[in-house]
């Protein structure tokens, strides 16, 4: 009868995870043949082996717990295990507790396949007006970028009758290597090296592209800029960026906008701002003034003694919402012009019209 697993690594059944890796590293250093050259060390280390590779795994220690004992648990459970057997490599280039984490944690030694890799995604930069931003536009855009050979279709083969199965890895793409270690022999899987995961191979190559399946262009794109773009917005084109291997999707096109200055607005979110003068006679007697709108003139009412520095909102003059309906204002502030000359009639005027302030004030 096969010795009890716990009894090997000498730990109890309620040993956590780590208490096993530790006991396990601890002997294996111990009983490595390479080290001790004892007669039985060889077994033992065997042992040690097959007793970490079920309880280091949560599924076959609770198999184990449930079956009782080695010799049941292998005939109950269809345990074959690893061929645990000695190794004649040097111990010394081994990580115990890395092997350790790797094999008992479902880490494993497998490597997936690797398929056909995705076109990059490229980046542009376009500046707009504060107009454009408002109506929305369109851009025509020069971008420099990786396409598919147009003379093989991407494959990289000068014809069809040029791609051939890779006769190292019979089309899989994975390699297989069998490995003797200090835990036995393991089969491992990698990238196939001759056809670099692709499963296949390229006897002559497509003279345009060198076999390469892609080709440098310059393209044109037109790109539809939405209403209310700001600084910043980022616009996402599917599919326009740079052509990925041969059965890939290409990349994207991201475009990033930027805002260029106005000469008479200032944006603020979805609302803009403009200052506007007003004469003094408009600021104390009221008046309708003629005020820039992004769609043209308009005409804005002033009350009677409006003060320098008042603020008019007109609604729904602003920037349209990027995302939702609606639209921004438009928040015109006046201030009071001081003229640079004046008349003498002028001049007159106004100090006769201080001396009748002065006395309506101090009754003079």
């Amino acid at each position: 009868m096969a010795k009890d697993y716990y009894d090997v690594l000498g730990v109890s059944r309620t040993a956590t995870k780590e208490e096993i890796k530790k006991a396990y590293k601890r002997l294996a250093k111990k009983y490595h043949p390479d080290i001790n050259k004892e007669q039985d060390a060889e077994h033992k280390f065997k042992e040690l082996n097959e007793a970490a590779a079920v309880l280091g795994d949560d599924e076959k220690r609770r198999q184990y717990d449930q079956y009782g004992d080695p010799d049941t648990f292998k005939q109950s459970a269809g345990f074959g295990g690893f061929d645990f057997g000695s190794s004649s490599e040097d111990f010394a280039s081994f990580d115990f507790g890395d092997i350790f984490d790797r094999l008992f944690s479902g880490g494993g030694f497998s490597r997936e396949r690797r398929g056909p890799t995705q076109g990059a995604s490229i980046r542009a930069d376009v500046e707009i007006t504060l107009e454009e931003a408002a109506k929305g536009t369109t851009k025509t855009l020069t971008v420099p970028r990786v396409e598919r050979c147009q003379s093989c279709n991407g494959s990289g083969a000068e014809s069809e009758d040029s791609i051939k199965e890779c006769s190292q890895c019979s089309g899989s793409g994975m390699s297989r290597r069998t490995q003797r270690t200090p835990f036995g022999v393991f089969s491992t899987t990698a990238t196939c090296s001759k056809c670099s995961g692709r499963g296949r191979v390229i006897e002559k190559v497509c003279r345009q592209c060198d076999g390469t399946g892609v080709e440098r262009k310059v393209r044109k794109i037109e790109v539809k800029i939405p209403a209310g773009s700001e600084e910043g917005t980022n616009l996402r084109v599917r599919g326009e960026g740079e052509s990925g291997e041969y059965g890939a999707r290409s990349g994207d096109l991201y475009v990033i906008i930027h805002m260029a200055e106005h000469d008479v607005f200032e944006r603020d979110g979805d609302n803009i701002n403009v200052r506007i003068p007003i004469s003094f006679s408009e600021a104390a007697l009221g008046g309708e003034i003629e005020v820039p709108t992004l769609e043209g003139k308009a005409k804005l009412r002033i009350p009677p003694s409006t003060q320098t520095g008042t603020i008019f909102r007109m609604k729904g003059k602003g920037i349209p919402f990027l995302h939702g309906s609606g639209t921004g204002d438009e928040n015109v502030e006046v201030y009071v012009e001081v003229p640079d000359k004046l008349t003498p009639r002028q001049k007159e005027l106004l100090r006769e019209f201080d001396k009748a302030k002065k006395k309506g004030i101090f009754g003079l």
